[in-house]
């Protein structure tokens, strides 16, 4: 179980925006692990965050791709088929947001607590479809906010994520 008082914040990045909320509002506990293609995540690096119930989806992938340092730079999707995520039935696509064809709904108005509805919920969140980056999300707890704390924050971390670009990119 995690609980928030081993916070620490994004320190790599200073663009992440953060935010101090009111009391009465869930704190959502999500873990991403950066999985292989086929979803297998034993020994991958992670990450476990804090973010607001009310955070879009589109805050959770800037969380999630910044508590790995890399850039924020690729469309990206939210989806149920972890090993085969062309076969979804439930999806978030940025492409819905920029006006693309897209057969499932936007991830800018869509919140973290409409998608992640039950604590062991998980979806495939992709990112970048050329380099194909897949990160295994799952909810693993719900807590009341800590007053006075700003969010997202970074609860658990393992592990180190290779380069996002290589060398010769």
């Amino acid at each position: 179980m995690y609980t928030l008082g081993r916070g620490t914040f994004f320190q790599k990045r200073g663009d992440m925006r953060r935010q101090s909320l009111k009391a009465g509002k869930s704190v959502y506990l999500v873990k991403a692990v950066l999985s292989d293609l086929y979803g297998r995540v034993k020994g991958k690096p992670f990450r476990v965050l804090a973010v607001p119930e009310d955070y879009t989806l589109y805050g959770l992938a800037k969380a999630i791709i910044e508590s790995f340092d890399f850039g924020f730079d690729h469309p990206f999707g939210f989806y149920d088929e972890i090993n085969r995520w062309i076969d979804s039935k439930e999806g978030y696509e940025l492409f819905a947001d920029m006006g693309e064809e897209s057969e499932f709904r936007g991830v800018k108005k869509t919140k973290v607590n409409s998608v992640f509805n039950q604590i062991g919920k998980k979806m495939l969140f992709l990112f970048d479809y050329g380099d194909e980056w897949h990160f295994v999300v799952e909810l693993k707890g719900i807590e009341l906010l800590k007053e006075g704390e700003r969010y997202p924050f970074i609860v658990d971390s393992f592990g180190e994520a290779r380069p996002q670009y290589s060398e010769e990119e």
